[in-house]
């Protein structure tokens, strides 16, 4: 803990006033108060929340890494003041990883807009883009002067933070365009307000898949996008803030992919659960490597015939796979541009097979040097016959990687062609299908120049 928070605690552990504690938080950033209070005791928090104020500490919650485990040490009624005067979004963000009873408590005793926004937002399924959304923007009519709608930004600006875009609606409360507070600021009274209104503002629709438009407002690269009804009503906005965690954690769930699960874990997770999301994929891989295992028992008599050859078995297969998911990951990230053309990704595949083969060729020369001292130094083998198994192995390190290159490219591809999110062509799966090509290859190579 350094200095800053260590003053603080020292304060609050010498019983000093309130009045001289809530002065020296006052100079601190909320995001610093919250990790203060994750290293404070229980009862040292709830005196530092009665010195903040519902108001102040309504501001602390969304910065805590876990604020489920605070909002639970206090009251159901302080709980529900400080839920209040939050951003929707925040709200139920929080609401969503308490105990149904009670959150369906905190929930009742919500007032005002804030438990009708709460509802609104807990009314989507939260792989929708509705479900992120905050009712924290400023909007105001068509039609306004600049001076009345500056007038109305100030009035806005008192309860909305988000400020530096104003959305525009018509009179049914459909979307209109957006102003850039800058543009508004620098217009003079007597200018028409429909030259600085942009009408072709991007916008997304509240049931969008999250998968389905994260990438496009990312494009966009503004500080808020609003979101719409399918009757082109605004409901809300998705800030820059709810993008990083939309984000997030789709990385996350594409990382999880990318590990052969079905959906990320976190630590809260009961053994079953986990157990249910890992179990689809294995038993998949468990028949894969099935197949493996009994394509190298067909070459049997290549292993009885020249026993040296198993040595180098899992060095092939490993660089296989090792290539594969390098070629995965690539393709994955490629393909996440939706505007990404057919040309484009065949350039792409040639790529992959291009650097696999000079790779391989690289590897293959190394293996065919190295390998083959070793083997007529420590296996007793004629310089031919070393170099002829270093050979063998190198040829299939060229064939392996080049064709691994290709699979770790062509099947995400295919994946995503048919609708599938590609990430669920996934790590554990490219690897046993590239160990499949790699035994054949290997193997195939071993019978035809050392055994036949």
């Amino acid at each position: 803990m350094n200095k800053k928070y260590l003053e603080i605690q020292k304060l609050i552990r010498e019983n000093r006033s309130d009045s001289r504690i809530a002065e020296v938080l006052s100079n601190y950033h909320e995001n610093d108060i919250a990790e203060l209070l994750e290293n404070l005791s229980r009862a040292e928090r709830k005196r530092i929340y009665h010195v903040l104020g519902i108001a102040k500490t309504a501001n602390v919650f969304p910065y805590f890494d876990d604020p489920q485990k605070y909002i639970e040490e206090i009251s159901v009624e302080d709980a529900a003041a400080i839920i209040s005067l939050m951003d929707s979004d925040d709200a139920v963000d929080i609401l969503e990883q308490l105990d149904p009873e009670r959150k369906n408590r905190i929930v009742d005793k919500l007032h005002g807009r804030i438990a009708q926004d709460v509802k609104k937002l807990m009314s989507y399924d939260e792989r929708e883009i509705g479900s992120y959304m905050t009712t924290n923007y400023v909007c105001i009519q068509e039609g306004l002067s600049i001076r009345q709608a500056m007038r109305e930004l100030v009035r806005q600006a008192g309860v909305h933070d988000n400020i530096m875009t104003m959305y525009v609606v018509d009179a049914g409360g459909c979307f209109a365009g957006a102003i850039d507070l800058k543009k508004l600021i620098v217009a003079r009274e007597n200018d028409d307000i429909n030259d600085i209104i942009l009408r072709s503002y991007p916008h997304v629709e509240a049931h969008e898949k999250i998968e389905d438009c994260a990438s496009r407002i990312v494009d966009y690269a503004e500080d808020s996008i609003p979101v719409l009804d399918a009757g082109g009503k605004m409901l809300g906005v998705i800030t820059s803030e709810d993008l990083v965690e939309i984000v997030d954690n789709e990385l996350g769930e594409d990382y999880a992919k990318l590990a052969g699960l079905t959906a990320e874990e976190d630590l809260r997770e009961t053994t079953g659960r986990s157990m249910k999301k890992r179990l689809p994929w294995l038993v998949v891989l468990l028949g894969l490597g099935m197949l493996v295992s009994s394509v190298v028992g067909v070459f049997e008599g290549v292993v009885a015939a020249l026993p040296i050859v198993i040595c180098f078995q899992s060095l092939v297969l490993d660089m296989a796979g090792n290539v594969g998911t390098q070629s995965l990951a690539v393709t994955i990230r490629v393909l996440m541009d939706e505007n990404v053309t057919g040309r484009e990704k065949l350039m792409l595949l040639g790529k992959e097979m291009k650097i696999g083969l000079l790779n391989g060729e690289l590897l293959g020369i190394l293996a065919l040097v190295l390998l083959g001292i070793y083997v007529h130094a420590f296996k007793g083998y004629a310089w031919a016959g070393a170099f002829a198994v270093s050979g063998c192995v190198g040829i299939s390190l060229v064939l392996a990687m080049m064709v691994s290159s290709m699979v770790g490219t062509v099947i995400p591809m295919f994946f995503h062609k048919i609708k599938v999110d590609p990430a669920v062509a996934s790590g554990p799966l490219i690897t046993t299908v590239n160990d499949l090509v790699a035994v054949v290859t290997y193997y195939g190579l071993a019978f035809l120049f050392l055994v036949s």
